[in-house]
This record gives C-alpha cells, structure tokens and sequence, in this order.
C-alpha cells in the first residue's frame, strides 16, 4: 500500500499541506496578479499592467503555508471523522463536507492575505507594508477581514465542486491500475478539477475581489455579495462576470497539478520516513 492509501496523521498533513501551498503560490503569482487587475474595476492597464508583477508577494509568503496547513489538517481530519459513520457510496457527500470544513478553518488565515495581496497587486506605489499600515489605521483589523463572507462563498463551492471530483478521479484511476494513485497522478487529476471548478466558479471570484478593492464606505466595500453580482451584471454583462476567467482557469489548473502532486508528494515521504523510523 502506498503513502497515497494511508491515512495522514496531523503533523503530515500540517506539513505536506504547508509545502504545498507555498510550491503552487510561488510558481503561479504572476497569473494572479494579471487575474487581480483583470477583475479591478479600475481595469487592467490602469491596476498596473504587467508592471510590477509579483506586488503583494510578501503577504502570500507568509501566508500560503498555514493557510494550506490548517486546510488540510481539517479536511482530512473531517474526512476520516466522516468515512466512519457513512458508506462508500456516499463518500462525494463526505467530501463536500470536509472540504467546506477545511475551507472554513483556512480563510481564516487566507482572507487578511488575500486583502493585503489584492490591494498591492493594484496598487503601483504602496509596498505590502504599507498598505497593511493603512489598512489597520482607517480600518482597524477588522478590515483585514473584509470580504470574509464573500472568500467563504467563493472557497466552499469551489472546494464543494474541486475535491470530489480530485477524489472521484483518483479512485477510477487506482480501480483501473489496481493500486494506489502516486503523486504525479494525483497532480493530474487535481490538474483537471482545479480547472473545472475555477471556471464554474468565477463570478464569485469576481464578486470578492470588487469587494476587497472597494473603497471604505461604498455600498461593495459592505460586502452583500447578491448585490455585487447584480452590480456587475447591469453594467458589464457576462462579460464582467466571468472576467479574468482564462488566467483563473490557467492559474488553477497548474496549481492543481503542483498543489496535488507537491501534497501527495510529501505526504508519502512523511509517511514512508515514519514507517521507517518505528
């Protein structure tokens, strides 16, 4: 049985999920970047172009390990918890539940990232620093959570739609070669359901990133995301609502390859190097 079949402990998967996140922000930052001033409602030429392409760099350094860490401990932890109460047949619903749990727990540790990043990936002058500076002065560290709610309807679907059909694909793959899946395997079926996931899930990408960019006091900044999409139907159409859609889809994509495979990867070394030292 391969590390892929055993189930991880909470230090392996703090670890594995820490490596992960970290392999696939530092690979993929500049499509986020060109995502974020895509979706900007100052545009993307006046949000900075292609200049100065990996703002906000800082903040996700910092951030991607735990973020990735605390999701997967509470995924994985909500699945074991889960599969013992409820049959094989209806593990995609045990899926969901744990990736809404693991999402949960992570924007938590993501959402004052993603505020810091956003707002330095459109932002041609201010460092990460600074902009954190601003944001505590006029907005307290509550604002360091706007959009909280918004990340949250954003991650849960996207996790709800992303990890079952990752989990559905390992499982044919294993019943076809008759083993567990291995790391670059997993990587592609992480690959295929990032990519499906983002794309279904984009205006609600769209939605956060307007409320995050929005100025204190305006009626997006209060973070009603049904108002937002609305918004942003009446005046730029589907257009505006599946905008930044390609490097959304590019982004996740090879993510999911390097988030899945960078996971699988070092869980079975943690794994192995554990058997091996008992």
């Amino acid at each position: 049985m391969s590390g892929s079949d055993t189930k991880p402990g909470f230090l392996i998967s703090l670890v594995s999920g820490g490596c992960a996140g970290m392999s696939v922000d530092l690979a993929l930052f500049p499509l986020d970047t060109v995502k974020t001033r895509l979706q900007s409602t100052d545009g993307f030429l006046r949000s900075g172009g292609f200049r100065g392409i990996y703002s906000g760099l800082l903040p996700v350094l910092l951030g991607s390990a735990p973020t990735a860490g605390v999701f997967f401990c509470a995924y994985e932890l909500s699945k074991e918890l889960g599969a013992g109460y409820i049959s094989n047949s209806y593990m995609p619903f045990v899926h969901m539940g744990a990736a809404s749990v693991g999402e949960t727990a992570a924007c938590l540790v993501r959402n004052p990232v993603e505020v810091i990043k956003q707002r330095a990936q459109t932002s041609r002058h201010r460092s990460s620093i600074a902009i954190l500076g601003s944001t505590i002065r006029t907005e307290g560290f509550r604002g360091l959570y706007r959009g909280y709610l918004s990340l949250l309807l954003r991650e849960i679907p996207f996790s709800f739609i992303q990890f079952p059909i990752w989990e559905f694909f390992k499982r044919i793959w294993c019943d076809r070669q008759g083993c567990a899946v291995s790391a670059w395997q997993s990587a592609m079926c992480g690959a295929t359901a990032g990519g499906i996931s983002a794309a279904i899930t984009t205006p609600l990408d769209v939605a956060k990133t307007r409320i995050m960019l929005a100025k204190q006091g305006s009626k997006t900044a209060g973070g009603n995301i049904i108002y937002v999409i609305g918004d942003i139907w009446q005046t730029n159409g589907i257009k505006g609502l599946f905008a930044g859609v390609v490097p959304r889809v590019m982004w996740i994509t090879f993510g999911g390859a390097i988030f899945f495979g960078a996971y699988e990867k070092v869980k079975i070394i943690l794994i192995s190097t554990k058997g091996r030292n008992l």
